[in-house]
């Protein structure tokens, strides 16, 4: 047990043993180490002007992510390397290759946002591989506002600086940095336990240890990402005496890949679990794309995505389509339900005291299984659903539906089926109308929804129709003779700039 968390700044050693537990990595930065150049903006992980850049050496190799530095507690940094805007430049006062391109590029005004562009970046210039295109620049970037500059300029200078390539200091001293930070891992087989039995922060370094710790203090709130949680302690001021980080958990993270499905911890990140779930069906790969931003799918989990019962959490429509079990842990006692048995109502969930997501399982899709899924929202990065869509359909040789799940988040006080539209779909033809339509109409049995600043109800109604509508014509184009379809008919995964030359 340690009661110290460890990490590096610029290669050397940083050790800190009395903090707060809901202390924020980015008021660690500006307060006590005096690196202003991280900026506060909206304090909500949405902005990206808090970006830096953590390092950690992961089966052997030192990788780099960007993180939110509002939203991301200080103890959460134990064994990594932290790297800040004031850390790039040289001591002589030379500027990093990121920088000198802005600079050439003239692609900053007021300069507020611009070290967080920087940082949101350099990640991807520590870890690119080959060329770098535009689509990957504005991946990256798609946590970071700029309100004065515009985003052509820092584009522009962004594809230059990977154009060209020049090695940076971090990529030269990655085998130092790797080798400085092995010696303080994160993987140590130590827990932390910082603070006493009336408020602490705790990061258990085993299953079990967890499950002991949460037992014995079910008041805690566990934290894996701080994507949520976040934002409890910087918009809605709460008091958070007692956290158990599971970022530390030793199997926590770990994806298996069978031939039928994927078991994927309680702790695994967005961004890991995303190859593995787009090779599910494209359409799913496309919704993880579009949870948060980088920075965001770096910390946040799935598990915890599903942990807080959010009505428009997009990971739980798509799981319950699929039919996903999760697996819940309380002591050493250990129960699978289906997840969509795990919505009880707003803001409810079936989990015990002391019980905490351990994994989820998720069935992968058999012959003649099919997955049309979208997301529906004002924006389309960095975005939270109005509505969430997700469609699991079976359908014979005579191009006959047999099985149908459809869920949806958004649509109601919990991610929900929809049994009335389900009832409908199966025995329909895919290429008749009247049974589609029949479907359509059940679906509006189906809902209630709420009208609230995303969406009213009646859109989100209608919308929630023309989404079947659109999946049953995309369907019938992929799967049927294409000279029977309206040729304007696109087929799901051709994408529009193929279609358009």
């Amino acid at each position: 047990m340690r009661s110290k968390i460890s990490f590096t700044q610029n290669g050397k050693l940083t050790e800190i043993s009395d903090f707060k537990p809901t202390d924020t990595l980015l008021d660690y930065l500006r307060l006590k180490a005096e690196k202003k150049g991280t900026k506060e903006g909206c304090n909500e992980g949405d902005c990206g002007a808090c970006t830096v850049m953590l390092g950690e050496v992961k089966n052997g190799e030192l990788v780099y992510r960007p993180a939110n530095s509002c939203i991301t507690l200080l103890g959460m940094v134990d064994g990594q390397e932290v790297i800040t805007i004031d850390d790039l430049a040289e001591p002589d006062g030379t500027l990093h290759p990121l920088q000198q391109s802005f600079t050439d590029f003239h692609a900053s005004q007021c300069g507020f946002c611009t070290p967080g562009f920087i940082m949101a970046l350099l990640p991807l210039y520590q870890n690119a591989e080959g060329n770098i295109n535009r689509q990957q620049v504005t991946d990256q970037l798609a946590g970071n506002l700029c309100r004065c500059t515009g985003y052509r300029p820092i584009v522009q200078a962004a594809l230059t600086a990977f154009e060209e390539g020049v090695p940076d200091k971090f990529n030269n001293r990655r085998e130092t940095t790797a080798g400085l930070l092995a010696s303080i891992t994160r993987d140590d087989g130590a827990s932390v336990f910082i603070g006493d039995e009336t408020a602490f922060f705790a990061a258990p370094a085993s299953i079990d240890e967890l499950a002991e710790l949460y037992t014995k203090h079910s008041d805690a709130t566990l934290v894996a990402g701080a994507t949520d949680v976040g934002l409890w302690i910087t918009k809605g001021l709460m008091e958070l005496p007692k956290i158990i980080w599971l970022g530390k958990v030793q199997g926590f993270d770990t994806i298996s890949d069978t031939s039928d499905a994927l078991e994927i911890g309680g702790g695994v990140t967005y961004a890991k679990a995303e190859e593995s779930l787009a090779a599910i069906d494209p359409d799913v790969g496309e919704i993880i794309r579009r949870i948060g931003s980088k920075q965001v799918r770096a910390s946040g989990t799935i598990g915890g995505n599903i942990a807080n019962g959010s009505p428009i959490g997009d990971t739980p429509p798509l799981l319950i389509a699929l039919n996903a079990q999760l697996t819940l842990q309380q002591g050493l006692e250990t129960r699978t339900i289906p997840l969509e048995d795990f919505f009880i109502d707003y803001g409810k969930q079936d989990r015990k005291e002391g019980e905490f997501v351990r994994s989820i399982k998720i069935p992968k899709l058999q012959t003649a299984e099919h997955l049309p899924t979208y997301k529906v929202s004002k924006r389309f990065d960095q975005d939270i659903s109005a509505l969430l869509f997700a469609l699991r359909v079976t359908v014979n040789n005579e191009n006959v539906i047999t099985d149908a799940r459809l869920a949806m988040g958004g649509m109601a006080a919990t991610p929900k089926r929809a049994p009335h539209a389900e009832a409908a779909l199966i025995g329909a033809q895919l290429t008749a109308d009247n049974a589609i339509e029949a479907s359509v109409i059940a679906l509006a049995k189906d809902f209630a929804p709420i009208s609230d600043m995303r969406a009213t109800s009646a859109y989100r109604i209608k919308t929630a129709q023309n989404l079947l509508r659109k999946a049953m014509i995309e369907l019938a184009a992929d799967i049927c003779d294409l000279e029977k379809m309206d040729t304007r008919i696109i087929p799901r995964h051709v994408a529009p700039v193929e279609i358009a030359k």
